[in-house]
């Protein structure tokens, strides 16, 4: 007797394929896209954690006066301005003249990438005139690579070079495509020398460097009546 098969055998049937058995070669690429989508947010999530309570924890420190995260929090507002367009280019001075060091700069610079996630000298040259930034490298230029305060301070070369370098650089500086002059720069130099020799040494580095008189300049830079009160930090300082 025949059941509806060929001589009363069932025919043997091949097993299903595993795309058959389980997911389809598009779903297995479905949920392995998404298993790496999953891994990497989770990823992204416990990276901005870590720098967030790393963050956290150095705003701590901008609490103490003098210390390296201080320093990076002011380098921040005066890019800031109080809410004002523009950079506070007084209190940005002020700040990296009042970091001892190279050292503890570059310790600045570590903790300011710490405090915002973003490179200091990045957010800096974005926030000056290529002048006002060659300014800012010149101060740190002359700094030593360690400040000892036992130690007295000696009068170097470089400091005498950052000096003229800063100074052409106030002189340099353009607002828009009109030439002006920095004279907050320039008075900043010339409350740093700390004598009337001094000062003329940094006249004859001038000199050396660009060519020209620093008292001509000067004179050529300022409206007569900045050139006298600015000549007067100089001349009210020690001879030698």
């Amino acid at each position: 007797m025949s059941y509806g098969y060929n001589n009363g055998v069932i025919p043997y049937r091949q097993p299903m394929a595993p795309a058959e058995q389980g997911f389809s070669l598009k779903e297995k690429i479905q949920y392995s896209l998404l298993g790496i989508i999953v891994i990497g947010g989770t990823f992204l999530i416990g990276r901005n954690i870590v720098k967030k309570s790393v963050a956290k924890n150095e705003q701590r420190k901008t609490l103490e006066d003098g210390s390296v995260p201080t320093y990076a929090k002011q380098i921040k507002m005066a890019f800031h301005n109080d809410g004002w367009p523009g950079t506070d280019k007084d209190a940005l001075r002020q700040a990296i003249r009042d970091i001892p060091d190279k050292k503890e700069f570059r310790k600045v610079m570590t903790s300011y990438q710490k405090l915002y996630n973003s490179s200091m000298l990045g957010d800096m040259q974005k926030a000056l005139k290529s002048t006002e930034y060659d300014e800012m490298l010149y101060i740190v230029s002359a700094k030593p690579e360690t400040y000892n305060p036992q130690r007295p301070q000696q009068l170097t070369m470089e400091q005498l070079q950052a000096w003229a370098k800063r100074l052409k650089a106030a002189f340099d500086i353009k607002y828009g495509i009109f030439p002006g002059t920095d004279e907050n720069a320039i008075k900043a130099v010339f409350l740093e020398i700390p004598t009337q020799e001094v000062f003329n040494q940094v006249g004859v580095v001038y000199k050396s460097l660009y060519g020209n008189d620093l008292t001509a300049d000067l004179k050529n830079e300022l409206e007569f009546w900045e050139y006298d009160p600015m000549m007067q930090i100089i001349t009210s300082k020690p001879k030698n």
